[in-house]
């Protein structure tokens, strides 16, 4: 039986950083990836694909808007089986790249399906049957899986996924969109900017319920505006569907309504992909369906780690490989005996983003967060409406916030709504990362006019 130091059950984003992090550290590693395709969840049906169909939306979007810019496009229009084209060759592109690195040669790549017969030893099967190694450590990274709630009718309803969505060449006339999520609103924008009838029905009573009520406002208003229908504080009744409709029924407002559409779109979230592994059986503690770890991404059991989808507490990719990284790393500590000096992780600088139009991204704590801390606070905000490069731009929706400690005044948490939020955040992010006060972000130059400067107008205030 082959014996690795280090196995890797899972080869996306986590498992390939923690890979190429554990062979660096001189730990003999194995990767053991089951899919079909290589490459993980956000380079084949998450971030990369969604975003360039968002990119398209948002390039046909602008075409609509030259009058506005005192320009004539002339008949415009969209064919999305080209949109789709440009996608599966782009995704291709980054598919391919990240295989190569996965048979580099700096670990073994193994094909199949892992599960664990002990905490030292997994079996691996695929169409050639079982193969078992040794592993002196393991790290779990199996990613996640769209959910499919206890919702009545929602099994039986034939509704679309995310996955779906990302290579339908066709669109319907009308959809519904079950949930406010991420992936709810930035699919709900795709349809919307490309003609479609798009409802939103979400169970809480807020979108985007990780952010900030006014960030989340701020964003419903805008998509209002563009056309996109949401009912908030619902409870779905039933979900029906005949050949070329489908209904749902649910309670709002004291009301019970009913709408209807050609399709359905399920966005009501994913859950860990941890079925067949035996992790129960070795002693791995869930929390409900996550892998429960400590700060050192380590499981109940020594030795085995998590990272990724599969332990949260974000399904973001950046966090992702940091905690694939910080358990390769610590792996080779445990190895050496050298446990007293485990990494942790820090979210401190956690970051989220929504690439809806406007987009939404935040950083750091949400006032909510802050208030839980019992933290004493100050925050400021300024409008992209007054800003004058946003006014230029004709994108004057939304506004930036910043969140700082009444005592000391470094910068605690951020957040942007408003055009090319996901770029704008960084310059915060940055600050953070060296626990800059809002003075400290106020005297940094900032060229003019540039979306960037409209964070020295908070900052300015706060110092």
């Amino acid at each position: 039986m082959e014996i690795y130091d280090f196995v890797v059950l899972g080869g996306g984003s986590a498992g390939y950083a923690a890979a190429r992090t554990a062979a660096a550290e001189g730990l003999r590693t194995a990767v053991v990836e089951g899919g079909a395709e290589l490459g993980g969840l956000c380079i084949l049906r998450g971030c990369m694909p969604s975003k360039t169909l968002i990119e398209s939306a948002n390039r046909y979007s602008t075409l609509r808007r030259a009058e506005e810019f005192g320009l004539r496009a002339g008949e415009i229009g969209f064919d999305t089986s080209a949109v789709i084209a440009r996608k599966r060759r782009l995704i291709g592109e980054f598919a391919s790249y990240r295989a190569e690195q996965l048979t580099d040669g700096s670990f073994d790549l193994l094909r199949g399906l892992a599960s664990f017969v002990s905490p030292r030893e997994i079996c691996v099967a695929n169409d050639r049957g079982e193969t078992r190694i040794g592993a002196r450590t393991a790290l779990i990274a199996t990613g996640s899986r769209i959910a499919v709630p206890d919702v009545p009718g929602l099994a039986a309803s034939g509704c679309l996924t995310s996955d779906d969505l990302l290579e339908r060449e066709t669109l319907p006339r009308s959809v519904i969109v079950l949930g406010a999520g991420p992936v709810g609103l930035e699919m709900a924008h795709y349809l919307n900017a490309f003609g479609v009838d798009t409802t939103v029905i979400q169970r809480s009573a807020r979108i985007l319920k990780g952010v900030d009520p006014d960030v989340a406002l701020a964003l419903e208003d805008a998509m209002r505006r563009q056309g996109v229908k949401i009912f908030k504080d619902t409870q779905i009744v039933a979900i029906e569907s005949e050949p070329d409709r489908k209904r749902v029924t649910f309670s709002h407002e004291g009301e019970q309504r009913v709408v209807e559409s050609d399709e359905i779109l399920n966005a009501l979230g994913r859950t860990p992909n941890i079925g067949g592994l035996g992790l129960e059986d070795i002693g791995v503690t869930l929390n409900r369906a996550h892998v429960l770890v400590s700060s050192t991404q380590e499981t109940a059991v020594k030795g085995v780690f998590a990272a990724g989808d599969v332990c949260g507490p974000l399904e973001v990719v950046h966090l992702a490989i940091q905690q694939g990284e910080i358990a390769a790393r610590n792996a080779a500590r445990f190895l050496g005996a050298k446990m007293d000096h485990f990494e942790e992780m820090d979210y401190r600088l956690k970051l989220f983003a929504t690439f809806t139009e406007p987009q939404v991204a935040v950083c750091g704590l949400t006032e909510a967060e802050a208030a839980e801390l019992d933290l004493s606070v100050r925050t400021a905000t300024y409008a992209f409406g007054e800003h004058g490069k946003s006014m230029v731009m004709g994108e004057t929706d939304g506004f930036v916030k910043l969140m700082v400690s009444a005592e000391t005044r470094e910068i605690l948490g951020a957040a942007c709504v408003g055009p090319h939020a996901s770029d704008l955040l960084h310059e915060v992010v940055v600050a953070m990362h060296f626990h800059a006060t809002a003075g400290d972000l106020a005297r940094v130059p900032h060229y003019h006019p540039t979306l960037a400067e409209i964070w020295t107008y908070p900052a300015e205030e706060l110092a």
